[in-house]
């Protein structure tokens, strides 16, 4: 099994982001969004993009943990996903940047996602 993070397994560019945030489907956790959008008829995997804005947390370095904490936890479960475009994105300050905590977060949105009938919409 590949457990890579290829760039086919990202999202790149602006109009990929702007098309899933205009699908308005998105699922709240307790510091992390996950807005969602199923792709094409064709295409079997996933694909990740990840919005840490300078707002909730100052530091570049803090900034790029969440992001390292949610691409490692996204790459190891990638073959097991539905094929849908994903944005993660950090709506609330976390207290402390525990790598646990983040990640049972993040792990928490994707069990939502995948729950048939378990998807709700949130604005």
């Amino acid at each position: 099994m590949n457990f890579s993070f290829a760039r086919r397994h990202r999202l790149t560019k602006t109009d990929e982001y702007s098309s899933v945030f205009g699908f308005r489907r998105a699922i709240r956790g307790q510091w992390l969004m996950l807005h969602f959008q199923p792709r094409p008829v064709g295409f079997d995997s996933a694909r990740l993009g990840l919005v840490v804005g300078k707002k909730l947390l100052k530091r570049a370095v803090d900034r790029n943990r969440v992001k390292r904490i949610v691409r490692e936890q996204f790459r190891l479960r990638r073959a097991n996903l539905p094929a849908y475009d994903l944005v993660v994105r950090l709506h609330a300050r976390p207290q402390t940047l525990a790598g646990q905590a983040l990640a049972a977060d993040f792990l928490h949105l994707l069990g939502r996602l995948r729950r048939p009938g378990g998807k709700r919409e949130e604005k």
